[in-house]
């Protein structure tokens, strides 16, 4: 056995191989590769799937990572575990997990759970469902050479059947955390201690995991990193109202909508729906490459005020469901960082500064890096392997909200 510190230095590889400093909300290119596999997954015999929350329905093998993550020689596997909804309602959730090859540390591979970016609302749209997991089985390679063991969730409902509940923090926070128990089962040699990170709407889950850390006492969480974090979109109603959406966040509107109206019984779409988009909301909900270009097309019809809620009971129960999903809900069990920029068209820069400043109420921990001038997928993520690195070497945190 040996002792790793794991400085920041030994993870600085990590976001140049994975090609970007924060995957797009809805990301066009990578929602256009789901090759099919040429070579059939081989069921994996876990010695001890335990039972409950992050327990193993399933685990098989990822024979057909791209040759250049392959080769990295890590060891990889697709799993089907046991999880909850933020009503506690329990439910199964696919996730790609992976280890390092080599000399275990003492204690086991320290654990990075990555929270990823939109795909989309169907089962289909799942990162699991992909031959290069949407481009992040490069990062979980990444991770793997620098001596982190991965886990990276699907999302309740997103490469699994279910009904998955966009946007809401707290359920994608749960399926993170379960998916760390459940890379801890499938592998041996797995440290407790971990770090949340994503970006996105994984941002908003890494934080909300980072909330939630006490549903799983027997793991060690040292901190969550968050990039354009969706962490409150309860600003969407407002815009919504006033027809002032973004290009950018329309779309985004109609995946929320129809998530809502999928899970909430008292949810009647056409009060948020008019003009092209009724015609268009089969299209628009897609997500494959096969719909890729009727999706395009609907998207270019929306007009400014097609989700506008139609009355106050509507717009009401709207900012209803959005302020549930929102975080913070409570204090962080850890430090956080959160790197974000002031010309994000998804996110508007006022949603995220007003959540920190929430969060700096409840007493949190918080490196705050709010970079001018950049927007949702051009912001420097650089930040996140030096802090990252800290939190395994033990260093104390930054915090701006004392500032």
């Amino acid at each position: 056995m040996r002792s790793t510190a794991f400085p920041a230095t030994a993870i600085a590889l990590v976001l140049m191989l994975s090609g970007c400093a924060v995957p797009a909300l809805v990301s066009g290119p990578a929602l256009a590769e789901r090759a099919a596999r040429p070579v059939a997954p081989v069921p994996i015999d876990v010695a001890n799937p335990g039972f409950g929350a992050g327990s193993i329905e399933s685990a098989e093998s990822m024979p057909n990572l791209p040759w250049a993550v392959g080769r990295t020689g890590m060891t990889a596997a697709r799993v089907v575990y046991r999880s909850q909804n933020a009503e506690g309602d329990e439910t199964e959730v696919s996730a790609a997990v992976f280890a390092p090859t080599g000399d275990v540390p003492d204690g086991g591979w320290p654990v990075i759970s990555f929270g990823h970016g939109t795909t989309g609302i169907d089962p289909a749209c799942g990162p699991t469902n992909s031959r290069n997991l949407l481009g992040l089985a490069t990062l979980a390679a990444g991770y793997t050479q620098a001596g982190y063991a991965v886990a990276i969730t699907d999302y309740q409902g997103l490469g699994h059947p279910g009904i998955h509940p966009y946007l809401d923090n707290s359920t994608a926070g749960y399926n993170m955390i379960d998916a760390v128990r459940a890379l801890r089962l499938t592998f041996p040699d797995i440290s407790p201690r971990w770090v949340a990170f994503g970006s996105s709407q994984g941002g908003g889950a890494a934080w909300a995991a980072n909330e939630q850390a006490d549903y799983a006492p027997e793991l060690q969480l040292l901190g969550s990193a968050s990039l354009a974090p969706a962490a409150d979109m309860t600003g969407l109603v407002d815009k919504a109202k006033a027809g002032t959406l973004t290009d950018d966040q329309a779309p985004l509107m109609q995946w929320v909508l129809e998530s809502l109206s999928r899970r909430e019984k008292d949810f009647d779409i056409d009060r948020y729906r008019s003009g092209p988009v009724v015609g268009d909301w089969e299209a628009l909900t897609g997500c494959t490459p096969a719909s890729a270009s009727a999706r395009g097309a609907a998207v270019e019809r929306i007009e400014p005020a097609n989700f506008a809620p139609e009355t106050p009971a509507a717009e009401a129960l709207l900012r209803f469901h959005l302020a549930a999903m929102a975080v913070p809900q409570q204090e962080a069990s850890a430090p956080m960082l959160v790197v974000y920029g002031d010309a994000d068209t998804y996110i508007d820069v006022e949603w995220t500064d007003a959540a920190l400043a929430r969060a700096c109420a409840l007493g949190d921990v918080i490196e705050i890096d709010r970079q001018a001038g950049k927007g949702h997928a051009d912001i420097d993520g650089d930040a996140v392997n030096r802090w990252i690195g800290e939190r395994f070497a033990g260093a104390p945190a930054v915090n701006d909200c004392r500032q």
